[in-house]
C-alpha cells in the first residue's frame, strides 16, 4: 500500500461535515488463523483467510464433479465451450470455466412449490442463506441465455418468485433461510429487531428491494414471460412502496430498528437501533450498506440512485402487465421525488476532482466522501444502469473513488482496488476491479483490470471476497459465488464486444 499522508494513515474514512472534513477510524481487520477450511468468525459474511492451494496447471477444471453439481444448463455449458474456444489465454479460459457456472454448480436449489410453480433458493456460497441482493446478482448473467434453455428459464423464474415471497414476508430483511432446509442456521435470532424463523438476517438495505426488480424486469424483457407477475408480485411491490416511504422518514423514523451484541462497530446501529438522524428531504434512508455494514449517514447515495431506476422499471411492469395505472404512478412519483433530492443533496464540490457524488449524506449538509466495493457503489452506477457512464459528475466521481482520496482505496505490490470497513485495511475486493472494467471505455485500462484479476486469484482459479494488495494468498471467502459469476459475466461481455485479441494478449506468470 502506497504511503498516505499522516491523517489518512490514521483514519479509516473521511467525513465532510457541513463543509468541514473530519474522520473516524473504523473496524480494523481482525487477525484470523490460516487454515485450509473456511471458518465462521464473528460475522458470518467474513471468513477466516485460508492458505491458498496453488494450482499450477490449468486443466482439468476446478468445478465440482458433474454428479455433484446442483443445477445443469445445456445453454450455459455451450456458452462455456464457445468462450473457451476463442480464448487462447489458457489461464483465463480455465478461470472462466471455473467461475461462470459457479452459482449453478454450487448454490442453486431449484424445485416446484406445492402449487407446481417454479421455486428457486440461491445460497450465497459458504453461507447457506439467500440474500436478495446476492441471489439477484448471481443469476443475472444467465438471463441472456434463458431463451436457449427452458430448464434455465424455469430456474430463473423460480428465483424471481422466491424473491417476491421473501419481500412479501418481510421487506426489511436482507437474507432468508431455505424453507426446505431441515436444519436451518438461526445464527442471528437474538438480534434486537423483529426477527422471525424464516429469516437469516434482518438488516435494512435499500438495494435488497432493488435487485429483485432489476432481475424481474430484465427477465420479462428477455423472455416475454409475464407469469411471474402474480399475486406475490403485487404484494411485494406494495411492500416496497410502503417501506421506501417509511424510510423517507417524513413522519418519524418508521418501525424498523436493529441492534446486535457484537464487537464490530458497524454490525450494530446507534441511537437504540434507529441510526443517525436525517433531514427528511425526499431521499430514502438505508440503515445498512450492501456490505452489510451500518451506514454513517443514512441517505446512501448509490442505493438511492438504484431505487430510482428500479421504481421506474416496476412502473412499466405494473402498467403493461398488470394494468395497475395508479400503483405505477405511485412508483413514478416516488422515483421523481428521490431523483430531485439526489440532484440537490448528493453532490460535493471537491477541491481536486470537481463536483462529485458523495457516498452518504444526511440532508443536513453532512457528507461521507468514500466508496465501498460492494454493488451498488458509486463506481458501479453505470453498470446497474443508474447513470450514464459519460455523465461528467460520474466521471469526476470515478476518478475520485479510484484514488487515495478515497480512504478505502488500497494499492500494493500485488494489485489495487476498493475495499471497505467490512474487511478492513489493505484488503481490496475483486468486485471493485470488475466494476472498473465494466465502466471503462479504455482498452488499456480494461486489460490491466483483467490482468489484475488473473494474478490475484492466489492460483485457485476463483475470485475471492477480498485479497491483500501485497499478498493475494491472504484472502477472505474462498467460496463467494457472486464474485465468481460476476467475473464470468465480465469475460463474456468482453468477448461479445469483440475484445478477444485484448484478452488473449494478456500474459501472466
Amino acid at each position: 500500500m502506497k504511503n498516505k499522508n499522516i491523517s489518512r494513515a490514521c483514519l479509516a474514512a473521511a467525513l465532510v461535515m457541513a463543509g468541514t472534513v473530519s474522520a473516524h477510524a473504523s473496524a480494523l481487520r481482525s487477525s484470523a488463523p490460516e487454515t485450509e477450511a473456511a471458518v465462521m468468525i464473528m460475522d458470518n459474511t467474513r471468513m477466516a483467510r485460508p492458505k491458498a492451494k496453488i494450482v499450477k496447471e490449468y486443466a482439468p477444471t476446478n468445478r465440482p464433479a458433474e454428479s455433484e453439481r446442483l443445477f445443469r444448463s445445456e445453454a450455459v455449458e455451450a456458452e462455456i465451450a464457445r468462450i473457451k474456444g476463442v480464448l487462447s489465454n489458457a489461464k483465463l479460459a480455465w478461470m472462466f470455466e471455473n467461475c461462470f457456472p459457479n452459482t449453478l454448480d454450487t448454490t442453486v436449489r431449484y424445485r416446484k412449490d406445492d402449487n407446481g410453480r417454479d421455486d428457486t433458493v440461491v445460497y450465497t456460497g459458504d453461507i447457506h442463506a439467500m440474500w436478495l441482493r446476492d441471489s439477484g446478482a448471481q443469476v443475472w448473467p444467465y438471463l441472456q441465455l434463458a431463451n436457449k434453455d427452458e430448464h434455465l428459464r424455469s430456474m430463473l423464474a423460480g428465483v424471481i418468485r422466491r424473491q417476491f415471497k421473501c419481500i412479501e414476508l418481510d421487506p426489511y430483511a436482507n437474507a432468508f433461510l431455505d424453507p426446505y432446509d431441515p436444519n436451518p442456521d438461526h445464527q442471528w435470532m437474538s438480534d434486537q429487531t423483529q426477527m422471525r424463523p424464516e429469516l437469516h438476517e434482518r438488516k435494512w438495505e435499500i438495494d435488497s428491494l432493488c435487485y429483485p426488480l432489476r432481475l424481474a424486469y430484465e427477465y420479462w424483457l428477455v423472455t416475454g414471460d409475464d407469469s411471474v407477475f402474480d399475486e406475490h408480485w403485487m404484494a411485494a411491490i406494495r411492500n416496497i412502496l410502503k417501506t421506501f416511504r417509511e424510510q423517507q422518514r417524513k413522519e418519524g423514523v418508521g418501525p424498523y430498528t436493529f441492534m446486535r451484541v457484537t464487537d464490530r462497530q458497524l454490525d450494530t446501529v446507534c441511537n437504540m437501533g434507529k441510526g443517525n438522524p436525517v433531514n427528511p428531504v425526499g431521499l430514502i434512508a438505508s440503515v445498512f450498506r450492501p456490505s452489510d455494514d451500518a451506514t454513517t449517514f443514512l441517505f446512501l447515495v448509490p442505493s438511492n440512485f438504484f431505487a430510482v431506476t428500479s421504481l421506474r422499471k416496476a412502473a412499466e411492469i405494473l402498467t403493461k402487465v398488470n394494468g395497475q395505472a395508479a400503483l405505477a404512478a405511485e412508483c413514478t412519483e416516488l422515483a421523481a421525488e428521490v431523483e430531485t433530492a439526489l440532484k440537490k443533496y448528493a453532490t460535493y464540490n471537491h477541491p481536486e476532482y470537481g463536483t462529485i457524488y458523495a457516498f452518504e449524506v444526511d440532508g443536513y449538509g453532512n457528507r461521507f466522501l468514500m466508496d465501498d466495493a460492494n454493488v451498488p457503489s458509486l463506481l458501479a452506477m453505470p453498470y446497474l444502469g443508474d447513470m450514464d457512464v459519460n455523465d461528467p459528475i460520474y466521471q469526476n466521481t470515478r476518478r475520485f473513488v479510484w484514488s487515495e482520496a478515497n480512504p478505502y482505496f488500497f494499492r500494493g505490490s500485488a494489485g489495487e482496488g476498493i475495499g471497505g470497513p467490512h474487511v478492513g485495511y489493505d484488503m481490496a475486493w475483486p468486485m471493485s476491479i470488475m466494476m472498473k472494467a465494466f465502466t471503462s471505455q479504455d482498452d488499456a485500462e480494461i486489460k490491466r483490470c483483467v490482468e489484475m484479476l488473473m494474478t490475484t486469484d492466489a492460483g485457485t482459479g476463483f475470485m475471492h471476497e477480498s485479497f491483500n494488495v501485497n499478498d493475494p494468498t491472504d484472502f477472505t471467502r474462498s467460496w463467494f459465488a457472486w464474485q465468481n459469476t460476476l467475473f464470468g459475466e465480465l469475460i463474456l461481455k468482453l468477448v461479445n464486444e469483440g475484445k478477444v485479441d485484448l484478452l488473449n494478449s494478456i500474459t501472466v506468470k
